[in-house]
Parts: structure tokens; C-alpha cells; sequence
């Protein structure tokens, strides 16, 4: 016969876990969009840092190297279509000609160097935030190079899947529009903060979970992108926060948003930088000091704290690294849950060193506190 709960110190009410009203659930959630705002606003970061003469030179290649890209673009959706309007052959044949032998080689090398650009600027923006004990680099070996281009390999392949996602959502008749915007959003978002988990050394499980916990603050900070009406018969609207250049955004395919994103993705790299994503911790989100330590309270049931935005992109990319794989040593593990499987996170796990993380950013790997123990099972069943 089992004994009695007050034989145990605490009854089985007491070890229930206390959550919080669906309003208050919801007001919290508006309050990390918010946050989230006001971070991808912060122009005063960016002017303070831009000071620096190494960032300040790769900024400025960033930006006329992107605006060439930019303007032939233009140029081609401007002028030479227009002027060639109704002359199918001409049109078809001056469009290939321009787009293999100027456009697309512009457009993809500009892409390629923005990448290039975006790490140094990182790295050094890291450096002036945190000193150079920060980035302590291994010396260059053979593992390290093949490493590298793994890595950058498996940076594509997501690209590419995300870009393919997007599409495959716009498809879908009524909402189609909306979805792939908001996955658009959550996309830029990573890239802007992919430097910075990083260099603080967090796997590629770590960075999609970390995301996908504080899915409301980082959607108000990627919210930048463009989507066309369910119908398709409108120019392409643009929605953006922080943005000066959403008019221009308003008026381009969708090669140009793409552009557009790249000209002002280093400055969001710097912001990124300095943000502070909300919250801390997700499964206990009341600031410290407001809920007793012997009464932790959750979110509500009805508001999910984690939603599997990245779980169809991990899961095409596992099979993608599955079938490429030489010896089918990798082994894909992919669940419906959103984790990222074996193939995946052996290909990319990121190539800085882990460097001590600032208190924002311990919520990744949380420390234990009272009431924890309460929600292990629960965890379990969202994660």
C-alpha cells in the first residue's frame, strides 16, 4: 500500500504545475514581438559600430556590391522588358542573354561575398562586444578545411530548401500567401542570428530550438519579406519593420527582394548582435522576482511554446545529406517532433569555438531551479 502524500512532505497537488490565464499568455507573447521590434530598430547600434574602420570598409563593399546587383536587376525588369514588349523572339532571346551572361553571375557572386562580408563584420562586431578572448581560432588543419566546406555545403542545401519550402507554401490556396511570408520571416531571422549562436559555440539543434522557443520575438524581427495577393494579380507587397527600403520592395520580382535583403542584411547581422532575445526561459517565462520560488508558472496549455517552424526543412535536408552520403554511414533520424537528425547534425555543427555566453543566451542549456523537476515530463512531450 502506497503511503500517504503528506508522508512524502508535499501533497499531489503541490507537484501539478501552476500555468498562467490564456490572456496573460498571449500578452506575454505580444510583449517578446515587441522586444523583438524594438531590436530590429536599433540604428543607434548600428552607427556606433559602423565607427569601427573594418567594419565600416566591408559594410560599405556590402553595399555597392549588392547595389550593382540591385540595378541590374532593375534594369533588366525596367527598361529591357518593357522595350521589347510584344516581340516574343527578341524578348526571349535578349532576356537569356542578358540573365546568363550579366545578371545571374552578378547576383550570385554578390550573394556569395555578402556571405564572406556578413562573417567578418560578425566576427569583428563580436571582437569590439566582447574582446578578443572571444574568437580564439584552432589552426588551420585538413579536418578543419573539410569541416568548413561541409559546413558550407550544408548552409546551401538549407538555403535552398527553406527558399523551396516558401515556395511550396505560397501554393496553398487562401493562405498560402500568409504562411510563406511568416516562414520568411523566421528564415531571416536565423541568418541574421546565425553568427552570433556560432560563435557562442551552439549546435545546429541548439539554434533551430532556440528559435523555435521564442517564435514571436523573432518573427517581429525577420518580419522582412514579400508575398503576392491569393490571387496573384497584384503588384507584390512588402511588409517590414525598420526598413527604408520597403518601397522598393513594393516595386521588384522577387530576385530583387532578394537583393534588397542582402543590402541590408549586414546591418541586421550588427543588430542581431546586440539583441537580447525574450525569454529567458520559455517553459518558466515570468520575469525574476514576480512568482514565488515555490511557484513557478507556465505558459498556457493553448499557447504552444514551441512551434516546429524549421521540422519540414531539417527533414528534406536529412534526406538530402542521406542520399549523398558516401557509404550510407549517415543514418537519418528525423522526427515528426522538429529535431534535426544524425545526418543533419553531423554535417553542420558550426566552426567557431564555444566561448562563455551572456545571460540572455543560458536559457539554450537553462540551469536548474526550483520546479523544474516538475516539468521534465512535459518537456518531453513538446520538445
Amino acid at each position: 500500500m502506497p503511503p500517504p502524500p503528506h508522508a512524502y512532505g508535499q501533497s499531489a497537488r503541490s507537484l501539478y504545475p501552476t500555468f498562467l490565464s490564456l490572456h496573460e499568455s498571449v500578452l506575454l507573447q505580444l510583449t517578446w514581438a515587441w522586444c523583438g521590434i524594438k531590436d530590429a530598430l536599433r540604428w543607434d547600434i548600428v552607427f556606433s559600430v559602423a565607427g569601427d574602420p573594418e567594419i565600416r570598409v566591408n559594410i560599405y563593399k556590402s553595399l555597392l556590391f549588392n547595389s550593382l546587383s540591385l540595378t541590374s536587376i532593375y534594369v533588366f525588369d525596367c527598361f529591357l522588358q518593357p522595350l521589347v514588349h510584344g516581340r516574343q523572339k527578341l524578348h526571349r532571346n535578349v532576356g537569356w542573354v542578358y540573365q546568363a551572361l550579366w545578371l545571374f553571375p552578378v547576383v550570385g557572386l554578390s550573394f556569395y561575398l555578402n556571405s564572406s562580408w556578413c562573417s567578418i563584420i560578425a566576427k569583428r562586431t563580436f571582437i569590439l562586444q566582447h574582446g578578443n578572448r572571444a574568437t580564439a581560432e584552432q589552426p588551420t588543419t585538413y579536418a578543419g578545411m573539410i569541416k568548413a566546406i561541409a559546413t558550407s555545403a550544408y548552409r546551401v542545401i538549407m538555403v535552398f530548401t527553406s527558399l523551396a519550402v516558401s515556395f511550396a507554401f505560397k501554393s496553398i490556396p487562401y493562405v498560402g500567401s500568409l504562411l510563406s511570408f511568416l516562414f520568411l520571416c523566421w528564415v531571416d531571422s536565423y541568418y541574421c542570428f546565425e553568427f552570433v549562436w556560432i560563435a557562442r559555440g551552439l549546435s545546429l539543434s541548439s539554434r533551430v530550438r532556440h528559435l523555435e522557443e521564442r517564435w514571436a520575438y523573432y518573427l517581429a524581427f525577420g518580419t522582412h519579406s514579400t508575398f503576392r495577393s491569393p490571387k496573384g494579380k497584384s503588384a507584390e507587397a512588402s511588409a517590414s519593420i525598420g526598413l527604408p527600403t520597403a518601397g522598393l520592395c513594393a516595386f521588384g520580382s522577387g530576385l530583387a527582394n532578394g537583393a534588397i535583403f542582402a543590402l541590408v542584411f549586414p546591418l541586421f547581422v550588427i543588430m542581431a548582435m546586440h539583441a537580447r532575445p525574450v525569454p529567458i526561459d520559455p517553459y518558466s517565462p515570468l520575469p525574476r522576482g514576480q512568482e514565488p520560488q515555490d511557484a513557478i508558472k507556465h505558459p498556457s496549455p493553448f499557447i504552444p511554446i514551441r512551434l516546429p517552424i524549421f521540422a519540414l526543412v531539417l527533414f528534406i535536408n536529412d534526406w538530402i545529406v542521406k542520399i549523398f552520403s558516401v557509404g550510407g554511414r549517415s543514418r537519418s533520424r528525423t522526427s515528426s517532433k522538429g529535431e534535426v537528425g544524425e545526418a543533419s547534425e553531423s554535417i553542420e555543427e558550426g566552426g567557431i569555438n564555444k566561448i562563455d555566453s551572456s545571460e540572455h543566451y543560458r536559457s539554450v542549456t537553462p540551469t536548474p531551479r526550483i520546479g523544474t523537476d516538475r516539468l521534465r515530463i512535459g518537456r518531453r512531450k513538446i520538445d
